[in-house]
């Protein structure tokens, strides 16, 4: 009993270590195109037909890596839903990447489910074999990408982010920069 015990309490305090090591990971600064969205078939996209990162030229894209079934993704989705009513109307267009961790999240309509609600309006590409996920070498749930509007990735974040916190303060701002040139 002891020795689960211990090694239930080590697993918890890695596990604990690598959430608050995610949760403080500081923005990237990237400067190279953004990779190409690899689903290109209707039933790949949820919210929209298939897009294209040369089609979104001129806009500000937000690429949201994540699972529904990640707590840390789902409780940033108030944040990006808010972000989404404030901003699309000035160039920012949000984009979600569905990239699953177990099998079920593999099921199309359990995804089509998910997004209906948790109330994400904005497309949501289907990354079941992960390609999207290898092509910019992510590497965690959830990841914010920033690309701008000649389609070069500009920051990464990691982590989740809540409305009004310092996380979400410094993706703003990167924003409104990319907006504004």
């Amino acid at each position: 009993m002891r020795v689960f015990f211990y090694k239930s309490s080590m697993v918890f305090a890695l596990l604990l270590l690598s959430f608050c090591q995610s949760a403080s990971t500081p923005a990237v600064e990237m400067h190279h195109k953004a990779p190409e969205f690899t689903e290109k078939l209707a039933n790949s996209w949820i919210n929209s037909s298939p897009l294209s990162i040369k089609q979104l030229r001129g806009k500000v894209l937000l690429v949201n890596i994540f699972t529904y079934g990640c707590w840390n993704c789902y409780r940033s989705f108030p944040w990006i839903r808010d972000l989404e009513q404030r901003l699309s109307g000035k160039g920012l267009q949000l984009i979600g990447i569905h990239s699953p961790e177990f099998s079920h999240e593999k099921v199309r309509k359990n995804v089509i489910a998910k997004v209906k609600h948790f109330r994400l309006k904005f497309p949501v590409m289907i990354d079941n074999e992960f390609r999207y996920w290898g092509a910019l070498g992510n590497n965690a749930w959830p990841s914010f990408y920033l690309v701008d509007k000649q389609g070069n990735l500009r920051y990464k974040f990691v982590g989740e982010t809540h409305k009004n916190t310092s996380r979400a303060k410094q993706v703003e701002r990167a924003i409104e920069a990319l907006l504004k040139e």
